[in-house]
């Protein structure tokens, strides 16, 4: 089965994944937001499928905010109405897209030495609730 996005789902989609790397960024500690988004980054390029093709590129002219809740304001919902709009089309490609932001986030989170902080282990943890309440 194959998907049609038009440009707004393709925004979604690149709004969520990007969003997804840049909050986890956003929580990682001073030093490691970098590292954390070029990690994420690199995961998030090298996804395959239907959802590959879209995300690879990141998303152009969105304004994301000043501050951390404010995109999360933005990505959390972007997440959500990303997978429902997949399952809708593919539920094949719903779980490719989620385990696609999963491994940004995994990613992003190990960017740093030891355990990831608690910070980013809550972000993470809101970025799948909202990946799994599609």
């Amino acid at each position: 089965m194959s998907i049609t996005l038009n440009d707004q789902d393709a925004l979604t989609l690149r709004l969520a994944a990007w969003g997804a790397v840049s909050l986890m960024s956003a929580a990682g500690a001073a030093g490691s937001a970098h590292k954390a988004a070029t990690h994420g980054s690199l995961a998030l390029t090298a996804a395959t499928g239907p959802v590959g093709h879209v995300i690879t590129k990141t998303p152009k002219g969105v304004k994301y905010g000043k501050t951390v809740a404010e995109l999360a304001d933005q990505v959390l919902p972007a997440l959500t109405a990303a997978v429902n709009l997949l399952k809708r089309q593919d539920p094949a490609e719903a779980g490719n897209f989620r385990r696609t932001v999963i491994v940004a986030v995994e990613a992003a989170s190990r960017s740093h030495q030891g355990e990831p902080g608690p910070t980013m282990t809550e972000m993470a943890r809101k970025i799948t609730e909202a990946l799994d309440a599609a």
